[in-house]
């Protein structure tokens, strides 16, 4: 059984969303300074590499991150890569759904990870492949960068109408070594419980189904 670590770790240069907090690490206590044991202290957004969003994320008063269901976020999913030339994923390039419930898109952006400052061509996905995924009850999207919404879109429509339905969304996900395929998944964000919910950092792997 083959196991792909899809998960962007978080350092002091990831790659962080336009206008989202930086990412700070710094030693609060140390051996080699006296201290009984090393401790590191944290300090980044929550939507920091890769990251699940909660429906709290952009809808006031929504279920929180602690509140999903964990069963969305574990079991069969569909990678599917996309060519160079697509910067929109349309409908047409879902393919056969039937019988998927997680989906997660292998696009150009998965190179960007090779970079250290933040791209705002990404790839992203389109409102009408959005709609297409709610008709295929789809539980799960994924990405591999910071966000399935067009950069500069304005109010966010693709957010909201995939998580109006509870679709959870996976984001900044490290495909460079994925094939298209079946996979199982297993992605556990952190088990946050804060005002607003809205999302967390997650750890995620990809297992072979074939071996």
């Amino acid at each position: 059984m083959m196991i792909y670590d899809i998960t962007v770790p978080i350092f002091d240069c990831v790659p962080i969303y336009e206008g989202d907090p930086a990412v700070k690490i710094s030693t609060y206590a140390s051996i080699t300074e006296g201290s009984a044991a090393n401790v590191t202290h944290l300090c980044f957004g929550t939507h920091t590499a890769t990251h699940v969003d909660a429906p709290s994320h952009f809808i006031e008063g929504a279920r929180k991150l602690h509140e999903l269901e964990l069963e969305k976020l574990i079991g069969k999913c569909r990678v599917i890569h996309l060519p160079e030339e697509v910067f929109s994923i349309q409908p047409e390039h879902l393919g056969n759904l039937q019988g998927v419930e997680r989906v997660i898109f292998k696009t150009r952006n998965s190179q960007f990870w090779n970079e250290p400052h933040f791209r705002r061509d990404f790839t992203h996905l389109s409102f009408q492949a959005a709609e297409k995924l709610i008709e295929a009850e789809i539980k799960l999207i994924g990405i591999d960068y910071l966000s399935i919404e067009k950069f500069g879109e304005k109010n966010f429509p693709v957010h909201k109408l995939l998580l109006e339905k509870e679709i959870v969304i996976l984001e900044g996900l490290d495909l460079r070594k994925v094939s298209a395929g079946d996979y199982e998944l297993i992605c556990l964000p952190m088990k946050i419980i804060s005002p607003k919910g809205d999302g967390a950092p997650a750890r995620a792997i990809l297992r072979s189904l074939n071996e």
